[in-house]
């Protein structure tokens, strides 16, 4: 553990080549201003020689610039949390490499109760949001018995430590690392604060997209569209300086220049004292000789501007996963209505759903290991979203009966008929050995009808009739 600890504080050798990377191409395009602060949007590289995957200073940008100020960044995000908060966990047998039926043992108490009052919904959502702002999220767990409880490591406050079991120290390219370990450093990397050395086996680590400059960390998918991000902002901005002046276009107005620097000062301060703001909209504009006044700039019905902006919430929306219909974005609304909302519905769920909880439920295996021959899986069942799926899935159990009582009728179990269709795995079928009546051969020892070249018993011969009982009257 010394050596490893040793390795993983080691500072990382210089780097030997810079280029202009997504960090350069960021602070082009400006930083999120909050509270009179400047959060830099510095996405994470990997430079050649690196033996740790840091999460830089992003993370908060995100939080600050985009859930808590663009409304469409915060509705995707909803939505999306929203779905996925309503999984459950449990444990999936595994036959023959072939999925089989689900059951749940109290090792699932974890993330049914992760932290006090907490349930496996809260998790889930805490879970996507780091996922989503961060590109991965941190989980852990504390105690013993039955005080157990699931923590949740900041994801700007971890960094993973990389290293090689051939080469002591990491060559230039680090895709191919192992991974040591997890740095967790409580409240950031500017704290004073003893940093925590985490083994693999202790970290759950959530990572739905991977960065492809890196063996470990994760992506957020707000990254590739922060210009689309940056321009809903500008859009809704412009929209709102457009009305805090008065709902009127831009306009230039030039002074004729006899007219002295005092007077134009003076005129200024008229002009936007007089015209300027919500309260002066719609005034009658007066120019005194020497001024004229000219209109620059679209108005938002020239700018066309619904259609501009909606552009952009349809880009957004396609990086989260989530139809834009389902949003309730205008642009989705157009060119779809609520009546094939049931299509955009399985889009969301088949698409970007059931991967999510896939990768989440492999994910929380290291925090809670599945019995042998099972797995931990996610259980879709009873999400409300899903209902309108049920008749499908009623249609498809029909089809399977019909199939099983089949399988019966030709001599198969009834239970090894219920796995196989199941499993779609026909090698699970066990014969009784018995077969339908269709199926049986002709009995070869039929009994033969006596013919009159056969001898007759004497007991099948009949009684004569008695002479002394017939009628005397008539002698018969």
């Amino acid at each position: 553990m010394a050596n490893l600890l040793r390795r993983a504080l080691r500072p990382a050798p210089a780097a030997v080549e810079q280029r202009f990377g997504w960090d350069d191409y960021a602070n082009l395009l400006g930083a999120f201003g909050f509270g009179g602060h400047s959060y830099g949007l510095g996405l994470t590289q990997t430079l050649p020689g690196q033996s740790e995957e840091k999460l830089e200073a992003n993370f908060p940008a995100l939080v600050q610039g985009a859930l808590k100020r663009n409304g469409v960044i915060f509705a995707c995000i909803l939505t999306r949390m929203l779905v996925f908060s309503e999984a459950r966990f449990q444990f999936r047998r595994l036959q023959n490499g072939r999925p089989g039926d689900l059951f749940g043992t109290k090792d699932l108490q974890l993330l049914e109760r992760p932290w006090r009052g907490g349930t496996t919904g809260d998790l889930l959502t805490r879970m996507l949001l780091d996922a989503d702002l961060a590109g991965q999220a941190y989980l852990t767990k504390q105690g013993v018995g039955s005080r157990r409880r699931v923590r949740r490591l900041r994801p700007d406050w971890v960094t993973i430590i990389l290293g090689s079991e051939n080469e002591p120290e990491l060559g230039a390219d680090a895709l191919d690392a192992d991974l040591l370990g997890y740095i967790y450093q409580p409240g950031g990397p500017t704290s004073t604060a003893k940093p925590v050395l985490l083994m693999p086996e202790e970290v759950a680590h959530f990572a739905p997209i991977p960065d492809p400059v890196a063996s470990y960390r994760g992506m957020s998918w707000l990254q590739p569209i922060i210009p689309e991000l940056q321009s809903d902002s500008a859009a809704t901005t412009h929209k709102l300086k457009f009305f805090e002046n008065g709902a009127t276009p831009n306009m230039v107005v030039s002074i004729d220049p006899s007219v002295s620097v005092e007077a134009f000062k003076r005129f200024k301060e008229v002009m936007e004292t007089e015209h300027r703001g919500l309260a002066n909209a719609y005034k009658t504009l007066y120019l005194g000789g020497g001024a004229d006044a000219k209109v620059v700039g679209s108005d938002l019905r020239q700018l066309d501007f619904k259609l501009t902006q909606g552009a952009g919430e349809t880009r957004i929306a396609a990086a989260a996963g989530v139809p834009p219909v389902i949003v309730g974005l205008s642009e989705g609304l157009q060119s779809a209505t609520y009546s094939n909302y049931g299509q955009a519905r399985r889009r969301l769920a088949d698409g970007t759903m059931r991967p999510l909880w896939r990768n989440a439920a492999g994910s929380l295996a290291t925090l809670v290991p599945p019995p042998e021959g099972a797995e931990l899986w996610y259980d879709d069942r009873d999400i409300p979203f899903l209902r309108e799926d049920r008749k499908d899935a009623a249609e498809i159990q029909g089809t399977q009966a019909t199939t099983i009582r089949q399988l019966v009728d030709a001599g198969f179990t009834p239970d090894s008929a219920i796995r196989a269709v199941e499993s779609e795995d026909w090698a699970l079928l066990a014969h009784t050995g018995l077969f339908s009546v269709q199926l049986r051969p002709p009995n070869p020892q039929q009994e033969q009808q006596p013919t009159k070249s056969d001898p007759i018993a004497p007991e099948d011969v009949p009684n004569p009739p008695d002479e002394g009982t017939g009628d005397p009257a008539t002698g018969e």
